[in-house]
């Protein structure tokens, strides 16, 4: 059996989690697994990632992101050997306008945001509660923090992995299980190329990317990547309503 970390990444096409693969793989050799829902895309990161870490092992899983058996099977077969990390990354950024109109994309913004995320750590924390290890990180977002007429579809599922984050930390505390629910402001990836086009500040993915490394690596409940949107967000959460409400965000 291997000695290295197995680390575990769904949604591994996301350009967070792709940076955060190539960090790891240059830390030294790693057993990774990419779960992603077109193989041909996840082959193509593990490809890169096989250049970067030589001596590395990269599993590619293609798999439903929403279908509750076959995201369970597919954890049942990943689980069937030692896992030291899982890292979910899934996440879509529509328009909030859009969303308003078209319940379908409603619907579909709700679900890839905020239950698949939640399906897959379900389905992982139970094997990781019975081998009584590992860290199960969660990318959320600082949109879940406040409910913004700006991206409010997206930034309630959000909130609800931050719920769901929280009742699994008070869930395994007393074991040596870690959750880590990390939360990224605006990053420069594909999601928010529509920010960026506006003009709108976003942050480094690279920088995101390690920050995400490092707070995985420390076990922290919860972490904001840059660490400035914890400060941000918490002005924000506690601004009275009739401030609030006049404000354009």
């Amino acid at each position: 059996m291997s000695n290295r970390p197995r680390i575990v990444i769904v949604s591994a096409t996301s350009a967070i989690a792709e940076h955060c693969a190539r960090h790891w793989v240059g830390e030294g050799p790693v057993d990774l697994v990419l779960v992603g829902r077109d193989a041909a895309r996840v082959e193509r990161v593990a490809a890169d990632l096989r250049v970067r870490g030589p001596g590395t092992t990269v599993e590619v899983i293609a798999s439903d992101f929403l279908d509750p058996a076959k995201i369970r099977a597919t954890v049942d077969h990943i689980a069937g050997k030692p896992i030291d990390t899982v890292l979910i990354a899934q996440g879509s950024l529509p328009d909030q306008t859009t969303c308003q109109n078209d319940l379908q994309l409603c619907r579909d913004t709700l679900a890839i945001n905020g239950l698949s995320p939640v399906l897959f750590a379900e389905a992982f924390a139970g094997h990781m509660e019975k081998a009584n290890r590992g860290t199960l990180a969660i990318i959320g977002s600082v949109a879940g923090d406040r409910g913004r007429k700006s991206n409010y579809v997206y930034g309630s599922a959000k909130g609800m992995v931050e719920r769901y984050a929280q009742g699994l930390q008070h869930r395994l505390a007393s074991t040596p299980v870690k959750v880590v629910l990390i939360k990224p402001g605006p990053t420069d990836t594909p999601m928010t190329a529509g920010m960026k086009a506006q003009g709108l500040k976003v942050a480094p993915v690279e920088q995101v990317a390690d920050q995400v490394r490092q707070a995985v690596r420390r076990g922290a409940a919860i972490a904001y990547a840059p660490g400035k949107w914890r400060i941000t967000m918490r002005v924000i959460q506690h601004l009275p309503a009739i401030i609030f409400n006049k404000l354009n965000i």
